[in-house]
């Protein structure tokens, strides 16, 4: 509990923290009322799945959550505190269960406010631009809220993980952006079907992003909660090695 207690302190303290969930906040919710401005639906039939498409500043708003789990870790390894925190705690798995908690309880304070503002502009929005607007009581649309919420708190921890590997600020978000960015990339440009299907089922963001689809789920090439599993699994396992790294080498 000390310890849970003294990681809340340093991250609410921390104004950098405070900068980046406003910045979480304002650029999600901001792309997302763009994107629902401006994005229009052709009078004869759309495609477009308008739950998404009042979701569009996640897509964004990830990188934000990403810099903000690197920083966490990333500074104290920086500024040389990280052996100041794992002197006075010892127990090395106990401060990264800390870390890993008080981010998620950041991200979601930040995530439920920029989903929220999203969902309402689509709602109000998008009937002009020819779409039905995303009726926020169903079922399919609260599963994609409370799923963006996730996937942005899942964002965070993997990039928690990977910067408690590396120990580098700036290499950790360089491979968290590319794992959210580039991946995507690659399985676009992959011409083999197939192949780029599974590399769809097993990129963190676009298998994580299937949470906000609400049509043509029979198209996806992963399941809504199936996909939010892998991100999952990508987030368990970067901060299942950095717990092994974290008491094995030296600080």
């Amino acid at each position: 509990m000390n310890t849970l207690r003294s990681e809340w302190t340093k991250l609410r303290t921390s104004p950098g923290t405070v900068w980046l969930i406003l910045c979480v906040v304002v650029t999600t919710a901001a792309v997302s009322v763009f994107a629902s401005a401006v994005t229009t639906c052709p009078a004869r039939g759309c495609a477009l799945d308008p739950t998404k498409v009042s979701l569009t500043g996640v897509t964004l708003g990830q990188a934000v959550a990403a810099i903000l789990g690197v920083l966490v870790v990333g500074t104290e390894y920086a500024s040389g505190t990280m052996r100041l925190t794992l002197t006075a705690t010892p127990r090395r798995l106990a401060v990264l269960a800390a870390k890993a908690v008080t981010v998620t309880a950041m991200m979601v304070v930040a995530a439920v406010p920029a989903v929220v503002v999203s969902l309402l502009a689509g709602r109000n929005l998008l009937p002009g631009n020819g779409f039905i607007a995303p009726d926020l009581g169903s079922e399919p649309v609260l599963r994609a809220a409370v799923g963006s919420v996730a996937y942005l708190t899942l964002i965070a921890l993997l990039s928690l993980g990977i910067a408690t590997l590396v120990r580098d600020s700036a290499t950790a978000i360089g491979a968290v952006l590319a794992l959210l960015y580039v991946f995507p990339i690659v399985a676009l440009a992959v011409s083999d079907a197939d192949f780029a299907r599974h590399l769809k089922q097993v990129s963190p963001t676009n298998a994580g992003l299937a949470i906000q689809a609400t049509q043509g789920l029979d198209d996806l090439p992963i399941g809504p909660w199936q996909g939010l599993g892998v991100l999952a699994a990508w987030a368990a396992g970067s901060l299942l090695l950095a717990g092994v790294l974290l008491t094995s080498r030296d600080a």
